[in-house]
Parts: C-alpha cells; structure tokens; sequence
C-alpha cells in the first residue's frame, strides 16, 4: 500500500509497499482509496510544503489493475470515474507536485505522472509508455484529453497510436518528462526541486492549477458509460 515519507517540507508518497521484488503499482480500488488518504495526510500539514511521487523497485506504476478489471467488468465505468477522480486531484493539488519516475510508467501510471506539474526520469533505465492501442484497449475521453492538453500534439500521436517506449532521455526530448537523471538519483533531485517551490504552496497556486486546467477537468468529470468507453 502506499505511504508517505517526509524530507524538510517536502511529503514523498511511494505509491507501493517498500521492498517488494516485483510490485507494479496498479490502481486497484483499494490502493485509490489508500492514495486518497495518504493525500488527505498531505493537506492536513500546515505551512510551506510540496508533494513528490516516488516508487521503488522496477516499476512506478503499470497503471489499471487489469486482472481487477475483467473479475468485475460490470463495475468499470465506476472504476475509471475513480481513477480520473486521482488525476483531478493531483492536477489541482495546492502544492507543487513531482513525479519521480525510477522506473516504468505505462497505461495510466503514464497518466498519473502527467498530471503532477514536473516530471523526472532516469536515464538508463524504465520506459514511459502508453501500450493501450496494441492492448486493443481504447481512451476514455478524459483520457484522450489528458494527453492532448499536456503533452505536444506530435508526441501524444506518437504515443497514443504506436505504443512506443520512451526512456528517460527520449522523454524529456518530447517533452514528456522535464529532466531525465542519472543513476538512482531521481528521488533526490525531485526533492531538491520540490523544496525550492514550497513557499507557494496554498489556495493561490490550486486556483491556478484549476484555471490552467479547466478543459481537462472537465473532460475528467465527465462519467464514463458505454457511450464513450467500450472495451474489445
């Protein structure tokens, strides 16, 4: 489950359990409900402050939790409204925010590390990948607007209907992520960068977040139903 760590002002949230050989932080309900909390911890903190996304391992997260996906295909628009409900909160969250990317970030794993305000990724290892069109998997339309609001048009084509990896380097050249990092240094760089915007932290910044936002949100607001989301 998620838990958070604390640097100065800086809140580091690791999106799985610490130590784990192999866990690919997926969004199964019970690890959004555990997200939400751990946000709420966030918030509670009063004065200057900034949230960095970390992971350990090999994985940042693989996005939707698929085996709990086709168990309970009746419960799946409900579950995506879920899952936009996370990226609305990050988008409009009233500190700065960091995705620090160790490791691979695929399906909407990818879409949480855009909706923090920075990215951060290592160089030599983990792709950025949005493997939905080999998955024969289609975008819901917060999903589709996610990507065209916060990445070059060019890069979200690319993404959206090749498949393709991008690593650390690649990413940063498409304007994916806005720093790629050698080594294990990702977290400490993300943290760095995070403290020094701590003072902005408050009202101010989460109405301009909402206000650079509003398209997207609304997209991510709106409920998904077979009308806009049809898996196969």
């Amino acid at each position: 489950m998620a838990y958070l760590e604390r640097d100065g002002d800086v809140f580091v949230l690791y999106l799985g359990n610490q130590g784990e050989e192999v866990n690919e932080n997926r969004f199964h309900p019970d690890m959004l409900i555990e997200l939400h909390h751990r946000l709420d911890e966030v918030e509670a903190y009063e004065g200057p402050a900034a949230l960095v996304t970390a992971a350990t391992g090999k994985f940042w997260s693989n996005g939707l939790d698929t085996d709990w996906i086709f168990g309970n295909l009746a419960d799946l628009p409900g579950y995506l409204d879920s899952v936009h409900e996370l990226f609305v909160r990050i988008l409009t969250f009233q500190m700065p925010t960091i995705a620090a990317v160790q490791g691979h970030a695929f399906g909407a794993g990818a879409m949480l590390a855009l909706t923090h305000d920075f990215r951060m990724m290592r160089a030599d290892r983990g792709f950025w990948c949005l493997p939905e069109v080999n998955l024969n998997m289609p975008f819901t339309v917060g999903m589709s607007t996610l990507m065209r609001e916060r990445l070059p048009i060019q890069t979200a084509v690319d993404a959206m209907t090749t498949g393709r990896r991008f690593g650390g380097i690649d990413a940063v050249a498409v304007g994916i992520a806005e720093q790629h990092v050698d080594g294990d240094g990702v977290l400490a760089a993300a943290v760095e960068k995070a403290a020094a915007l701590t003072s902005t932290r408050g009202k101010n910044l989460g109405g301009i977040k909402r206000g650079l936002h509003a398209p997207l949100i609304e997209a991510l607001q709106t409920k998904t139903d077979e009308s806009n989301f049809r898996l196969g």
